[in-house]
């Protein structure tokens, strides 16, 4: 990975932002919706403990690695996080979003996620990014595959199928193997 990412960068409707402390009400809120977490392997909301360690850890990110998910903003109120981090389990970058429920539908999901590959394969000199889906998730798959993901293979993840989708940076070798 190259020089750290600008604190902030614009999508056509959205800003994305490095989080933030004052993030954290929106974070734990966002976390303790059931349609969210519906997809977990133990789908409870997260507590308010968990979602500040998690704002933590995406912070920390940011200060290591000078990229990190972003606090995704649309008209001005903050809709979810999502980016890409760096992976300890995968090869490549891992990218991950939530959004708020309300925000579904919109086609920001697909937005967040092209700008993500964009600075993923642009300034981060990434050579793959990676996705991970619950096989209940089929919308959040759709999103991925629509913006070029493919099928690599199902892993097992904190104890529950997950289905890992890939892209290759444009210029590399084709990284998707045959539907198994």
């Amino acid at each position: 990975m190259n020089a750290p990412l600008p604190s902030s960068q614009r999508s056509e409707r959205l800003l994305l932002r490095r989080p933030a402390e004052a993030d954290l009400d929106f974070l734990a809120d966002l976390f303790s919706r059931g349609e969210l977490v519906a997809h977990r392997p133990d789908p409870v909301p997260d507590t308010a403990q968990q979602s500040a360690a998690r704002l933590t850890r995406d912070i920390g990110h940011w200060d290591k690695h000078g990229f990190g998910r972003w606090a995704v903003e649309a008209d001005g109120k903050l809709i979810g996080f999502g980016g890409v981090a760096v992976s300890a389990d995968f090869d490549g970058l891992n990218l991950s979003y939530h959004l708020h429920p309300a925000a579904w539908g919109h086609g920001y999901a697909t937005e967040l996620v092209m700008e993500a590959l964009r600075t993923a394969f642009g300034p981060l000199r990434a050579d793959r990014v990676v996705g991970l889906v619950r096989p209940a998730n089929p919308a959040s798959r759709r999103v991925l595959e629509k913006c070029g993901f493919a099928f690599e293979k199902e892993v097992m993840l904190r104890g529950a199928p997950t289905i890992l989708l890939a892209l290759a940076h444009p210029g590399k070798a084709n990284i998707s193997g045959p539907a198994a």
